[in-house]
This record gives C-alpha cells, sequence and structure tokens, in this order.
C-alpha cells in the first residue's frame, strides 16, 4: 500500500489511481444551484409565519383566548342574597329563609358512575331510577337533580362521590304559620320569586339582589383557587305587616268552625283597624299550606275576601237609608207602610220575610225589610244612589296593590229600571268584594268618613274623606246597633261586655243567569258601637246545613271573633250585658 502524502500543497492521493478525494463520483453533486435557495426561502418563510402566528396570539387575540382559556375553568358562582323575613306586627315571623342545597351533575362525567352509587342516588333523592336516568340522558352541559334539598341529605350525596355530581348553596322559603296564614303571606316558587300575596305584591323589596364571585374549578368540578368577587350579595328587607296574629288564628279557626258546622262550600272573613285603616286579619276556606304545595288546586288559592265577588244582599241597606237621611227624604223615626209584606213593583214582587205593616226607618233596619228599603229608594234619583256605591268603592278596583283584587259590579246609572234600583236598595243586582262591603262599614264607624286600607304596619293615622255627616253616621249606627240586638235579625252578634252594631245579609246565588236556592250569608259589624275599634266582615258561602241566614251563620262568627280581637288589644268594655240576650221569637230577615 502506498502511503498518503501532500507536496506542495497539492491535494491527497485517494488511492493508488492518484485521483482527488473531491472528485470521488458520490460526492458529485449533480443538483441545480437553485433548489437550495428555495429550500433556504421556505424555510424562512414558516419562520416568518411562526413568528406572525405568535404576535396574532400572544398580542392581537390575547383577550379572545384568555376567555376561551378561562371557559374551561374559570366559573362565576351565584351568592344567592338572603330573602328578607315577614313579620307581624308584632314582630312573629310569618315567612323566613333557610339554607338548602341544589343537587346538580354535569351528564357527560356522570356516565361512568356505577350504577350501585347511582341507586343509591336515586334513593337519597326520592326519585325512581328511571327518572334519575333521564335526567342525566340529557345532552346539556348542566343539569338539576333535585332543587331545596335540605343539609344532611346533601351530604349524604356528596358523601357518594360521584364524579360530575355536586351540590350548590340555595335558600328555602318556611312559613311557620302554614294553612292559617296562607292567603296573607302566599308562597314563591323554586327560584325564590314571589308568586301570590304579599310575597308577589313586594318581591323586588324582599329579594334583594344576588352576587356573584369568580373561581377556578378543576376537571371535577373542585374550587381550587377564588380569583374575585365580581359583586357582594345585598340582602332582601324584612316587610312588617299590619296582621295581629293572634287575631288572624282565632279568625281563622272560627271560619273553619263555622264552615264545617254547616258544610258550606268556602268561606271569608277580615278585620280592620278603624283609626288605622290596617287589615288585622284575613282568612279564606278552603286554604293550603304553603310549605307543601302539592296537592294545591284553583279552589284553594283562591284569596275570596279580596278577588271573588257575591251581591252583597241587606249589608247594603244602611247606605241606602244613610243616603235617604242626608237627601232629607225620611227621618229615622219616619214610619213607611209595609202593608202585607209584598209589594208591586211593575210586573216584580218584592216580599219581607214577615208581614210588618208599618215601620220606622230605625226598624226598617233592625228588622231588614224589603219594602221599606224599596220605597226609600225610588224617592230617589239614581244618580244619587250610584254616586253613593262609587263613593264607597263598590265598582271600583282597591287601590291596596294586592293581586287580583276585584272591583265588583255598578251598572251605570242611565240604564236603572225602577225594580232595579228598588232591588239595589237591598243588594240585589250589585256586585262586590268582602273587602270592599267591610271598608264600606269605616263610614259608620268613624263618624262619616273613609279612609284607605294597607296590609302594612302604620304608626300614623290616615286623612278620612268625607261621605256622609256625623249626624247621619251615628243615627245609622244606632239603626245597626238595633239589628244587632235581641229584636233585631242578628241576636248571635252580641258580644257580651261590648255594645256591637251591624247588618246581616243573605242573598241567592247566581247561576247562568238566574237564582238558584244556594245562598251566600253573611254579617258585616264593628265594635265598640260607642267607640269603634274594629270592623269584622264574615262570608260563608253556600251553607248545605240546614240554616243559611246570615244571622244565624255568619252574625256568631263575627262575635267570637270581635270578643277576642277586642280583649287583644286591651279595648275596654262599654256594656253592662254579660250574657247575650235572645228573643221570645227570631225576626230573619228578608231575602
Amino acid at each position: 500500500m502506498k502511503r498518503l502524502a501532500t507536496i506542495g500543497g497539492s491535494p491527497r492521493i485517494a488511492n493508488a489511481k492518484g485521483r482527488p478525494f473531491a472528485a470521488n463520483p458520490v460526492l458529485d453533486v449533480q443538483l441545480p444551484s437553485w433548489r437550495s435557495r428555495f429550500v433556504l426561502f421556505v424555510l424562512f418563510l414558516a419562520l416568518l409565519l411562526l413568528a406572525g402566528r405568535a404576535v396574532w396570539l400572544q398580542g392581537i387575540s390575547t383577550n379572545f383566548l384568555q376567555k376561551k382559556g378561562e371557559s374551561r375553568f374559570a366559573r362565576t358562582l351565584e351568592l344567592p342574597a338572603t330573602r328578607g323575613k315577614i313579620l307581624d306586627r308584632n314582630g312573629q315571623v310569618l315567612a323566613s329563609s333557610i339554607p338548602v342545597r341544589a343537587i346538580w351533575a354535569i351528564p357527560e362525567d356522570v356516565k361512568e358512575a356505577p350504577k350501585d352509587k347511582l341507586r343509591q342516588l336515586a334513593k337519597l333523592l326520592d326519585m325512581s331510577e328511571k327518572e334519575l336516568n333521564k335526567k342525566l340522558n340529557s345532552d346539556k352541559g348542566f343539569v338539576y337533580l333535585q332543587r331545596q334539598v335540605e343539609s344532611d341529605v346533601a351530604d349524604a350525596v356528596v358523601k357518594l362521590g360521584i364524579r360530575g355530581v355536586q351540590t350548590k348553596r340555595e335558600y328555602k322559603r318556611y312559613y311557620p304559620e302554614g294553612s292559617v296564614m296562607a292567603h296573607v303571606v302566599g308562597f314563591t316558587n323554586v327560584e325564590g320569586r314571589g308568586q301570590e300575596s304579599m310575597e308577589l305584591m313586594h318581591h323586588a323589596m324582599l329579594a334583594g339582589v344576588d352576587g356573584n364571585r369568580r373561581v377556578i374549578k378543576d376537571r371535577l368540578g373542585n374550587i381550587v383557587e377564588d380569583m374575585r368577587a365580581v359583586r357582594e350579595p345585598k340582602e332582601g328587607k324584612d316587610l312588617v305587616l299590619s296582621i295581629d296574629n293572634r287575631i288572624q288564628y282565632i279568625a281563622h279557626a272560627k271560619l273553619k268552625e263555622a264552615v264545617e258546622t254547616h258544610k258550606a262550600k268556602a268561606g271569608g272573613i277580615v278585620v280592620l283597624d278603624v283609626r288605622t285603616g290596617e287589615v288585622l286579619a284575613l282568612a279564606n276556606l278552603p286554604t293550603y299550606n304553603p310549605n307543601n304545595r302539592k296537592l294545591l288546586t284553583g279552589p284553594q288559592l283562591r284569596n275570596r275576601v279580596i278577588t271573588d265577588t257575591y251581591e252583597p244582599g241587606s249589608t247594603i241597606k244602611p247606605f241606602v237609608v244613610a243616603l235617604a237621611l242626608e237627601k232629607e227624604i225620611v227621618k229615622p223615626t219616619s214610619k213607611i207602610q209595609t202593608g202585607s209584606g209584598k209589594m208591586k213593583v211593575g210586573n216584580a214582587t218584592i216580599r219581607d220575610a214577615h208581614q210588618f205593616e208599618t215601620l220606622t226607618v230605625e226598624e226598617v233596619i233592625e228588622k231588614s225589610s224589603n219594602i221599606g228599603m224599596a220605597k226609600m229608594a225610588l224617592q230617589m234619583q239614581p244618580q244619587d244612589m250610584w254616586e253613593m256605591f262609587t263613593t264607597i268603592g263598590f265598582g271600583q278596583q282597591p287601590r291596596i296593590g294586592f293581586p287580583g283584587a276585584a272591583a265588583g259590579r255598578v251598572r251605570p246609572y242611565e240604564a236603572w229600571r225602577p225594580i232595579e234600583q228598588a232591588t239595589m236598595s237591598y243588594g240585589h243586582g250589585i256586585s262586590t268584594s268582602l273587602l270592599q262591603v267591610a271598608r264600606s262599614y269605616m263610614i259608620f264607624a268613624r263618624n262619616g268618613d273613609l279612609i284607605p286600607l294597607t296590609f302594612q304596619k302604620t304608626a300614623t293615622q290616615p286623612i278620612g274623606q268625607r261621605v256622609i255627616s256625623e249626624k247621619t253616621a251615628h243615627a245609622v249606627r244606632k239603626m245597626m246597633e238595633m239589628a244587632a240586638g235581641p229584636e233585631g235579625t242578628a241576636p248571635f252578634a252580641q258580644v257580651p261586655g261590648y255594645r256591637v252594631a251591624g247588618k246581616t245579609g243573605t242573598t241567592h246565588k247566581l247561576a247562568n243567569g238566574r237564582y238558584v236556592k244556594q245562598y251566600v250569608s253573611s254579617f258585616v259589624g264593628f265594635a265598640p258601637a260607642s267607640n269603634p275599634r274594629i270592623v269584622v266582615a264574615v262570608m260563608i258561602d253556600d251553607p248545605s246545613g240546614g240554616k243559611y241566614y246570615g244571622g244565624d251563620v255568619a252574625a256568631p262568627v263575627f262575635s267570637a271573633v270581635a270578643a277576642n280581637a277586642l280583649r287583644t288589644m286591651n279595648v275596654p268594655p262599654d256594656s253592662l250585658k254579660t250574657h247575650i240576650v235572645m228573643p221570645t221569637k227570631r225576626v230573619q230577615e228578608s231575602i
């Protein structure tokens, strides 16, 4: 083998043939020179694209990408505001919010959960496995499994450790008085929105404003970092009602007793404070339990005192007499011939329950004579009667802000026929709610003026609107005291130790435009008659136990409720009578 050498800087000899190393055919490149330049250009262009993409992602699209990233791990948690309490006038809690939990799930994450744990979950939530699976098979990213779950149940759900099943804090409304206060307080739905009565009327004030905060969660839904509080919750304000829980309880109990005793379809009662216009009690039957509304029906939900109208019957008579006195058509001692108990007006006949021959105006109210009322009414201008009815609020929606308050109906006086004017004088052909009638009686209890009603506690006495003179108010009050006395139509309205004044009402019900043998029995009165403090109105719908006159059915409820309310309010007695005085012969009102 020859030695390799370099002589005078000449190339090394690679082999015996003496060829240079660079001239090796293996190293001889046959590609064109432009190709290398093209590859270099492509690499440079790719570098520019990468640099541009980096600038786009890290500079221009930063906010967009940040939001996309946060959407995968950041969550906004709602911080529910505590709904305000509802209290009675003495601070008794009528509605409050208690902490509970909502059970929710991410269906995609729960699919791999063990079957036995899902069975346990269904059992804890009082659901069937079929119902649970239906919810978990949803294509939504989030589903509620159960709302308003008690804390101990929620804790047991958490202990199951099912991936994708989480809990969330929320509140449940609780009503300590249950069905007794249902139609006053109302209730909220599962979202905490007011649905009925005070909960609906004052929802904005009670609800407050929910807050929220931003957190970071891992893929299992666990909070790993608290980022920041976005908005603090604003708690709801408490609402203090005019209702007195003690009076409400006795009103509900006595109404229930009367409805059951007389096998009635329904009933209502309202108690008003004469000085302030505050509603001290309001109850309806049938009622419902706002804590458990699974079997709630329409008739249970109706607030009949405010939303239902009926023909008030003879409870209207004192207003027509008051108008006749104001117009000087009659005096309290004026005599009216009632004949044999029948009176023709056109082709129609007006009847009295008894034959009285001659009655004074005072006795017309005491004995509840339809004929006596018709004769007074027919001496008046229809417009005057219409103005009296509308002034005391009939035919107009009460301004109490209560959902569904009924206006009732008073037809325009221009269309009245003589028989219609006559029958309206004793409460036929006109419709009102029980609340409207109760408020209207304020003009007699307050010496002639009328004030607005309120369901909120107030310390101020409102300014009244003058409707009749004080002299007329006292005169009619005396007549109503006679009506609630031993010789009147409502001796059962008497309250031992107190003078009372009031008027019975008994009317046939309308069905398909015709009167049927079903009745609405009512009594409206106030006490003590010497210096009235409360107005109590009672209505019993369709009593079918044998008795149906207002003096027999509704008046005893007035007596029991008024007696308890006056003692509760520490109103001093104004009578020496210690027991109810009954007549030898009962006088029934005319229907």
